[in-house]
C-alpha cells in the first residue's frame, strides 16, 4: 500500500494533484479542500489510499491520515465506493461526518451529491459508531467551525492554487455567492466542490 506521497506539486486541477516523486508524476485524486492546500512548484505531502480494480489503479489523496482513515471506513458500507466516500469528504470534514452519524443526521448526508434520503438512512444504520466520536468543539473553536464564510476561504485558496490571481479568485467567489447562500439557507452547507466548478466556469467565460 502507498501510505503517502511527498514531493514537488507538478500540476493541479479541481480534482487531481500530480506530485513528482523520484522523477515520476503520481496522479492523485483529491477533494477541492485538499487541492486548496497545495501550490504548484512547492513541496506537498498527501496521505493516500490505493484503490485496485481489474482495469485500474487509482490513488486517492488526503490532507492527513484522519481523512484517509475515514475514507476507508466509509467504504465498509454496502454501496459506498471510493468516489462516494471522497464526495462525502468533499462536503464534510471527518469530524462533521462523525457528528452526523452520532446524531443520526440524515439531512447532512443528503447534502452529498448522489446520496438520497433512503441511502442516507441506510448509511446511518451501517456506519453508526464505526467512525468514532467527534472531537469536542468549544469556545473560539466553535465560532470558527460555525463561521458562515469559511467556504469562501476554501474556494479562494483552491482557485489561487489552480493558478488564478487573487483578484480573479475573489470575483469568482462573488459570482457563486448566491448559490452558496441558497444552499445554506435551505439548512445545508456550502457545497465547495460544486461551487468550485461553477467558479471555474465563470472564469473561463470571462477570459
Amino acid at each position: 500500500m502507498i501510505a503517502f506521497v511527498s514531493g514537488v506539486v507538478a500540476a493541479l486541477t479541481p480534482t487531481l494533484a500530480v506530485i513528482e516523486v523520484g522523477g515520476v508524476g503520481m496522479a492523485v485524486q483529491c477533494t477541492p479542500n485538499t487541492i486548496a492546500g497545495l501550490r504548484v512548484g512547492e513541496q506537498g505531502r498527501l496521505a493516500t489510499s490505493l484503490v485496485v480494480r481489474e482495469d485500474s489503479l487509482t490513488l486517492y489523496g488526503f490532507a492527513d491520515d484522519d481523512e484517509r482513515q475515514v475514507f476507508e471506513l466509509l467504504q465498509t458500507a454496502s454501496g459506498v465506493g471510493p468516489r462516494v466516500a471522497q464526495a462525502m469528504l468533499g462536503v464534510h470534514t471527518p469530524d462533521a461526518l462523525r457528528g452526523a452519524f452520532a446524531a443520526g443526521d440524515a439531512k447532512a448526508l443528503t447534502a452529498v451529491p448522489g446520496i438520497g434520503p433512503k441511502g442516507a438512512q441506510k448509511l446511518l444504520l451501517e456506519l453508526k459508531g464505526k467512525l468514532g466520536a467527534p472531537a469536542p468543539v468549544v469556545g473560539a473553536q466553535r465560532a470558527v467551525a460555525s463561521a458562515p464564510a469559511a467556504w469562501t476561504e476554501q474556494l479562494t485558496a483552491a482557485l489561487i492554487g489552480l493558478g488564478y490571481a487573487s483578484r480573479e479568485a475573489e470575483e469568482a467567489v462573488v459570482t457563486v455567492t448566491p448559490q452558496a447562500e441558497a444552499a445554506i439557507a435551505s439548512g445545508g452547507s456550502a457545497p465547495v466542490p460544486q461551487l468550485l466548478r461553477a467558479a471555474l466556469q465563470s472564469l473561463n467565460r470571462a477570459r
